[in-house]
């Protein structure tokens, strides 16, 4: 598994030195073109000063055409030189970017804005979210809305469940998306060079759903092209013929029309202002889609399909409309929009123009942007796969069979730990009522197991791949209660929130129309004493034996052991530590059966606190 990390960091780290030391040299040959002009445009000064000075002024005038033609051409390949170099750099980024995330140096990882609700049942938990989270790792998306796609498939897989044919063909296109690298990274490099920030198409989805609303736009439009174009004819005989200045009532009348037309049309520039920026951005990243033919992969042949089956190119129509857009942005610049609305009433025409578009692209270009969102959010998890080779891809199970419930996987780590760091276990849980009752000391990886199951299924459910050897599973509903705290704005305590986090556990495990339930269960009822803990956590496992559920639950209270011998699906694990003289070691490794030795006291010891001298041994 390292081999395969190894090359592709090898690989990665190559490309980027190697671009590195490219846009080094470009840069020193830019700094040398920058003071090449500097020179041309002084020695082109004196050449012709000088010229001029001796009278020979057709020779002088010679001069500085051919000085001026010279700096023209050495502009135009010096702003082609800037333009790669300013790709290189971009791509640069992205390389480095992908390094971050194959090692998980969170450090150079960008962090994202993306959040959950409070009352998400497993979000917080799992670290979905957050400074060191699972979407921060993925989000190489392009768009909000392939962010948002990718937030739904990895924290809201139950609204509804996937069908096994509808997760299969996720995981096709995102396998088939993780064999094109060089798309992926065009795709970003182009989006990024236009602009860092990601495409947002909501105003677009606004300006669609919403048409523009002005009254009597076409006879109003008429109206002003004939005022407009007398304007131009009886000023012309004014000009040339000397004649009367009838071009003065006209003109009168046409800016009292546009005066009037003025204000109903605010609420088009203020729709439209900036959009083409957005508009560019889309129309280069779907020019790469149907310019391409994705027959070697159905996956994204499927999905891409539409775009290439219009009667236009789709990029050329959403350029068509980003034009508009721009030209109805002209108003941000009041003296050019007041020269221009003098000879034709420009906003009145882009409006009308924009209307006929919007009615030619409001069928189509919906579905456009829902399959880009879902292409750019299968590329995130994409890219992660490429970033991960020894990652495995996991395999469902079937749904419709009983005795299949559940998952399986060999090797399994935490992907948001560093490789080195990492520690993998073996899992075997099956059937519903199954619980593994996890017992050890402090510090010993019981949270962090948790939590590395409950995030691999939340990638395998996605569509990407998980962090082990091989991964099987059923399709599973998540509830965890591993961070708890008090809710001071509601006044709840610790011990009341998690209450209220179990019962909502066992009211979703209560739902026979939903896929069986995954818990996660961390320190089961710790917020009380140990007499009521003990009593409550034996009535709650017990409860979950005979749910339509099947999970983890870790204790400190090694008494809960014992239920093993009463119930069936209960199942014994523990995590221990080496105890030396002066320091505790864990291997964090998964063992069967209860956990035979406690280090709670050993640890208050080591740290100079006060324990009962009959305890001290391990």
């Amino acid at each position: 598994m390292d081999d395969k990390r190894h090359k592709r960091d090898c690989m990665i780290n190559r490309g980027s030195e190697r671009g590195t030391r490219l846009l080094r040299k470009g840069q020193r040959v830019s700094l040398a073109m920058s003071r090449g002009r500097m020179g041309l445009v002084l020695l082109g000064i004196l050449v012709c000063a000088a010229l001029y000075e001796l009278g020979w002024f057709v020779t002088g005038n010679w001069a500085l055409m051919g000085f001026l033609l010279c700096f023209l051409g050495v502009v135009h390949v010096h702003n082609r030189l800037e333009s790669r170099l300013h790709r290189l750099g971009v791509w640069i980024e992205i390389q480095e970017k992908n390094l971050a995330r194959l090692r998980v140096d969170w450090k150079s990882i960008p962090e994202t804005t993306m959040s959950l609700p409070s009352d998400h049942p497993y979000g917080a938990d799992l670290d979905l979210v957050g400074r060191y989270s699972l979407f921060r790792l993925l989000d190489t998306t392009i768009s909000r809305e392939g962010q948002a796609r990718l937030m739904a498939w990895v924290a809201y897989q139950h609204d509804p469940s996937l069908s096994f044919d509808q997760w299969e063909s996720r995981r096709k296109l995102v396998q088939a998306l993780t064999l094109l690298p060089g798309l992926r990274n065009r795709i970003r490099l182009v989006a990024k060079c236009m602009s860092p920030k990601p495409i947002d198409a909501d105003r677009l989805w606004s300006l669609l759903e919403h048409p523009l609303s002005v009254a009597q736009l076409g006879p109003l439009l008429l109206v002003a092209s004939a005022l407009a174009g007398l304007n131009l004819v009886l000023f012309g005989f004014w000009v040339v013929e000397g004649g009367p200045g009838y071009w003065i009532v006209s003109f009168l009348c046409y800016a009292l029309l546009m005066l009037v037309t003025g204000g109903r049309l605010s609420h088009v520039f203020e729709r439209t202002l900036d959009l083409h920026l957005e508009l560019d951005k889309l129309v280069a990243v779907i020019g790469i889609f149907e310019k391409r033919s994705f027959r070697p992969f159905p996956a994204i042949q499927a999905v891409t399909e539409p775009l290439r089956a219009w009667a236009r190119q789709p990029s050329a129509a959403i350029k068509q409309l980003a034009r508009i857009c721009s030209g109805l942005s002209l108003k941000a610049h009041p003296f050019l929009h007041i020269a221009m609305h003098v000879v034709v009433p420009w906003d009145l025409a882009w409006t009308w123009y924009l209307q006929k578009v919007c009615g030619r692209l409001r069928p189509v270009l919906p579905d456009w942007i829902e399959r880009l969102a879902t292409i750019d959010a299968a590329m995130a998890l994409a890219t992660f796969a490429y970033l991960n080779p020894s990652y495995a891809w996991p395999h469902r199970r079937p749904e419709g069979n009983a005795a299949g419930i559940g998952l399986s996987g060999t090797a399994i780590g935490h992907p948001l730990i560093a490789h080195q760091q990492r520690i993998n276990n073996d899992l075997i849980l099956g059937g519903l009522g199954r619980v593994f009752l996890v017992t050890g000391s402090n510090m010993s990886g019981k949270s962090t197991f948790l939590r590395t199951v409950g995030i691999n299924v939340c990638l395998a459910q996605a569509g990407g791949p998980v962090c082990a050897e091989s991964w099987e599973w059923s399709w599973l509903r998540m509830q965890s209660c591993i961070r708890v705290g008090d809710t001071l704005e509601e006044g709840l305590s610790y011990f009341y929130v998690e209450v209220k986090r179990l019962k909502n556990l066992l009211v979703a495990m209560s739902d026979h129309r939903e896929p069986p339930v995954l818990f996660l269960i961390d320190e089961i009822f710790k917020g009380t004493n140990n007499r009521e803990r003990l009593l409550g956590s034996e009535a709650f496992i017990r409860e979950l034996t005979a749910g339509r559920g099947l999970g983890l639950v870790t204790t400190h209270d090694l008494e809960l052991a014992n239920l093993e011998k009463e119930l069936a699906s209960l199942v014994n694990v523990h995590f221990q530590e080496t105890v030396g003289d002066k320091e505790l070691t864990f291997d964090y490794r998964l063992r069967p059966g209860p956990c035979p030795i406690t280090n709670a006291l050993r640890i208050m010891a080591m740290e100079g606190l006060p324990v009962p001298e009959t305890t001290s041994g391990p």
